[in-house]
């Protein structure tokens, strides 16, 4: 018996930037950027409806983001092709980590959401050395 149901298969990667010339560690602003790419490995047409993000500094703060798209965006992704886009990050900390998940939907209108895995933010050793000793 064959079926004409559709794969959904979704790669997330992430990969941050610390920013030195944005940043400004004696007022505990330390900036990122972060590249996203979303890759359409199935063969059903997606959109990227809402995005839901878990910011957590080195102290243990959790900052939560939700919202419509990226960057402005709920752009459709066809089988074979990726998405990729930049966007950034401030914490009052040197280090921190960034997951979450998307909802996304098929030209059907099914619902469902993938896992952003979590990637981390640091900026140069010297910069976080002095909170990590206040840590411990």
């Amino acid at each position: 018996m064959t079926t004409n149901r559709k794969q959904i298969s979704i790669t997330i990667s992430a990969q941050s930037l610390y920013l030195p010339d944005q940043s400004a560690p004696e007022e505990q602003r330390f900036l990122w950027s972060y590249e996203i790419a979303i890759a359409n490995n199935g063969d059903e047409i997606i959109q990227l409806l809402n995005r839901y993000w878990r910011i957590t500094d080195m102290t243990g703060r959790i900052e939560e983001v939700r919202g419509p798209g990226v960057i402005g965006l709920q752009p459709i992704i066809k089988p074979g092709k990726k998405f990729v886009y930049n966007s950034f990050c401030q914490l009052s900390t040197p280090q921190g980590t960034m997951e979450g998940q998307y909802q996304m939907q098929t030209l059907d209108e099914v619902l469902f959401w993938v896992d952003i895995p979590k990637f981390i933010l640091t900026s140069p050793a010297s910069l976080s050395a002095p909170l990590r000793a206040k840590l411990h």
